[in-house]
């Protein structure tokens, strides 16, 4: 970014925005990305930007009532701009709109100056003895090692914890050098357990990491895991 503004100006900006809201939940102005005097900036840079003024923006709790300054929670926004529906799925309407906010399925903060920050899709969190995990936070630190090419997280049951950390991985690297990079950034119960490496990571048209497949693999992957211990052993 440092270097994209030395070379072009300030001219970028950002905007966070879904299909059922197009493009306008907040923006991330030319004016603080530019602002690298400010003492804030890398955090502000870091984030999704404000609400745009024709929609009402919330961190959400449980409750759909909106979470203090600092507390993650879901997405939620309404407005002029929202979709009224999808069409000819009335379930899936009702859910998505309920109590007359749309819900994006994206957890998020603001911060205190009202700066919003993704932290992961809602239903990808991993939740592992009561703790809650982002992926992406661990799968950002997986991709500071140079020999990884891609990376996605997704939690794999787990008896006793009731989810345990799973990495599929692109690349070069071996687990070992992964999990010491992990524990010198993350706190211990954020690492991966299990490391699973593939020559690629499946995507869609659009270069989107399909982690619907992953899980379908981890499945096959927990199924022989359990034929293999199923197995009786041959005497010798």
């Amino acid at each position: 970014l440092r270097h994209a503004l030395e070379r072009f100006g300030p001219r970028l900006a950002q905007i966070y925005g879904q299909g059922e809201c197009p493009m306008t939940i907040t923006t991330l102005t030319k004016a603080a990305i530019a602002d690298r005097e400010h003492p804030r900036w890398l955090d502000r840079a870091r984030s999704a930007g404000r609400p745009f003024a024709c929609v009402e923006v919330i961190v959400a709790d449980a409750t759909d009532n909106p979470a203090p300054a600092g507390e993650s929670g879901e997405i939620l926004c309404r407005g002029d701009v929202v979709m009224e529906g999808y069409w000819q799925d009335g379930p899936a309407s009702a859910e998505a709109l309920a109590h007359g906010w749309l819900h994006t399925g994206d957890v998020g903060a603001f911060d205190s100056e009202g700066y919003l920050h993704l932290m992961d899709r809602s239903k990808d969190v991993i939740i592992s003895g009561g703790s809650n995990i982002y992926p992406r936070e661990v799968e950002e630190v997986l991709l500071r090692h140079a020999a990884v090419r891609e990376v996605s997280v997704l939690g794999r049951p787990d008896r006793k914890w009731g989810e345990r950390v799973v990495a599929y991985v692109a690349g070069e690297a071996d687990a070992g050098a992964l999990d010491e990079l992990c524990l010198s950034r993350l706190a211990r119960f954020k690492r991966p357990r299990d490391y699973v490496f593939l020559n690629e990571l499946p995507k869609n048209n659009y270069g989107k990491v399909l982690k619907t497949e992953l899980r379908k693999l981890d499945a096959a992957e927990i199924a022989a895991q359990a034929l293999e211990r199923g197995s009786p052993r041959r005497k010798k």
